[in-house]
């Protein structure tokens, strides 16, 4: 059974990414028996929700809940605030969750982001209580970065929680790579995660591998066990037989709450974090001294609104329309991912904007066919009502959606987009070229009011 405290309405304006919720029943969260865990994921160093996550959190355990679940990208580097004090609110942020009740966190491909070398997060993390956990291996030594499970007795029930780390090689920090040996994470599931599970009752799989992966490893899971999906930053619940799937959104906007019995389905409801919120007052005043301390006067700075508040999609889509205007395209795409969150309906910093759109990079443009822009347009802008099995993971944001009736059109990217044509555009034959003197995060910018 799952339910959801979300309409529909609200879910498109604030979350992060989308599918519609199932909505089903009135069972009570605090109602259900056996483990009950709080789930997060892909925080993203999200100072604006980060003391409003931590208050919510610590009203669940206040509540009843047992259990605190981290899957991964706790941290952002490119906030670099967060980067310049090597994470100072964030380390508060954990030290603060481990007091309240046990903390297991599955290593994501931001953990390096503020020391490369993945074992001192693990060694820092571990200081605080928190288990570890990871398939991740040091290439250095062979061994495994962090165990890659973790084992807790609560309420007499044995709990076990394993951890998948994403393979893709080229999302974790450049200079830690190398010291990363990366198992595909469908063949390690199929070798591994049905005889770690069997040693507890109550079975929890955080997969740090996306979508596509996490569909593979549904079919190998037992009754009563939940995947915790997460990377592809998604907000969407599942249920295959008595297996639940969950992703919880991205940027500290959204927490899930899972009612955990062996044998039975998981019991979910997720839960909205308005950054407006009462939030812990003293991580606030934290992150407002680490602002304050590593922000330069030109990153404090107004630089302009946006035209309306956004929604991430609608944010997604603005700026796929603005790359398209400056490219002199028919049509505009970008990566959902290479957002943090939407634009709001007020003048912006320098240092918020970095949080909305993540990434620079040039933009690029193609030419297809009208057959060729049929089948790439029946894959993108999946924030809706979405079935599992057409999910892509990451997905494009395009823009405008009404075309003019031609034999071949133009289309522009970021050239991330374009690099990684397979996983967005779902084919290889595209030829893109650079449009020369265009960068993509000062062309969003030149947009703002």
């Amino acid at each position: 059974m799952f339910l959801s405290t979300l309409s529909r309405r609200r879910l498109i304006q604030l979350m992060a990414a989308s599918a519609a919720l199932p909505l089903a029943g009135t069972v009570s969260f605090a109602q259900q028996a056996a483990v009950r865990a709080v789930v997060l994921s892909d925080l993203h160093s999200a100072y604006d929700r980060l003391p409003q996550v931590l208050a919510a959190v610590a009203a669940e355990i206040a509540g009843g809940a047992d259990l605190i679940l981290i899957n991964g990208d706790i941290f952002e580097l490119g906030n670099v605030a967060a980067a310049r004090s090597a994470g100072r609110a964030d380390w508060q942020f954990l030290e603060r969750l481990a007091a309240l009740a046990p903390v297991v966190v599955n290593i994501g491909n931001h953990e390096p982001d503020f020391d490369n070398d993945l074992a001192q997060f693990v060694s820092q993390a571990n200081a605080l209580g928190i288990s570890v956990i990871s398939n991740i291996l040091d290439s250095r030594t062979g061994a495994e970065y962090a165990p890659s499970h973790a084992m807790l007795e609560i309420g007499g029930a044995q709990v076990v929680v394993v951890g998948i780390a994403t393979d893709a090689l080229n999302t974790y920090p450049k200079a830690s790579r190398e010291h990363l040996t990366l198992p595909a994470p469908v063949e390690w599931a199929k070798a591994n995660v049905v005889d770690l599970l069997a040693m507890g009752t109550v079975g929890i799989v955080l997969s740090h591998a996306g979508v596509i992966a996490d569909r593979d490893i549904l079919p190998l899971l037992p009754a009563g066990t939940l995947l915790v999906g997460g990377h592809d930053h998604l907000v969407l619940t599942h249920a295959e037989g008595d297996v639940g799937y969950v992703h919880t959104g991205s940027w500290s906007s959204l927490m899930t709450l899972a009612s955990l019995a062996a044998g039975t389905a998981p019991v979910l409801q997720q839960v909205v974090i308005d950054r407006d919120g009462a939030g812990d007052a003293e991580l606030a005043a934290t992150i407002a001294a680490v602002l304050d301390e590593h922000l330069t006067d030109e990153e404090k700075a107004r630089i302009g609104s946006a035209p309306e508040a956004m929604s991430l999609g609608e944010t997604g889509r603005y700026v796929a329309q603005v790359l398209a205007a400056a490219a002199g395209a028919d049509i505009g795409f970008i990566g959902h991912t290479s957002f943090g969150t939407g634009f709001p309906g007020a003048p912006i910093s320098l240092y918020e904007y970095n949080s909305i759109l993540r990434f620079e990079g040039k933009i690029v443009t193609a030419t297809v066919d009208a057959a060729t822009l049929r089948d790439i347009l029946a894959r993108v802008n999946q924030d809706g009502d979405i079935a599992l099995d057409a999910r892509t993971g990451d997905f494009l944001y395009a823009a405008p959606e009404d075309l003019a009736d031609k034999d071949s059109y133009v289309i522009a990217c970021n050239d991330w987009s374009g690099i990684n044509q397979k996983a967005y555009f779902g084919r290889e034959d595209l030829v893109f070229t650079e449009v020369p003197g265009l960068m993509l995060t000062p062309t969003v910018r030149d947009t703002l009011q």
